[in-house]
């Protein structure tokens, strides 16, 4: 993978250079009209080969591309963050229920029911927990949850 990789970069250098060779006479590269510069008295303007202003285009192109991605791509980023905040306080919760429930032989999900953390039941119950295990007093989840 390594050596295909190497032999794409080397024909798109390969190409570049090409594009340089060919293009390297002299062009005048104006930032204003000629009337607007003769108006204010300024003239603006740079001799460059044509390869520089046609590289320097792409360049500005491609960072004008990627500033754009990246604004469009902000809620994305933030539905992210609001989703892994979210999966690390569920986490937490049940970090400590695990903690709480292990005192006394009940199960996560006893635990849970038993103090109301509906967004943690919700989130054991999908992940496959038994809903029908009884604590050691008996008690079901669905029993604690009726209440």
């Amino acid at each position: 993978m390594k050596t295909i990789r190497y032999a794409f970069w080397a024909i798109v250098a390969l190409c570049l250079i090409l594009i340089g060779l060919a293009n390297r006479g002299l062009v005048t590269v104006r930032a204003m009209p000629e009337a607007f510069s003769d108006l204010l008295g300024i003239a603006p303007d740079m001799e460059l080969p044509l390869f520089i202003v046609i590289f320097v285009g792409i360049a500005v192109g491609l960072l004008i591309g990627f500033l754009w991605e990246w604004v469009r791509e902000y809620w994305q980023r933030a539905e992210g963050r609001l989703k892994a905040r979210e999966v690390d306080a569920l986490r937490r919760e049940l970090a400590a229920l695990k903690v709480k429930t292990a005192d006394n032989g009940d199960t996560p999900l006893i635990g849970a029911s038993s103090i109301g953390c509906e967004n943690v039941v919700a989130a054991l119950i999908t992940a496959g927990a038994e809903v029908d295990k009884a604590a050691d007093n008996g008690a079901t989840p669905l029993s604690i949850a009726s209440e």
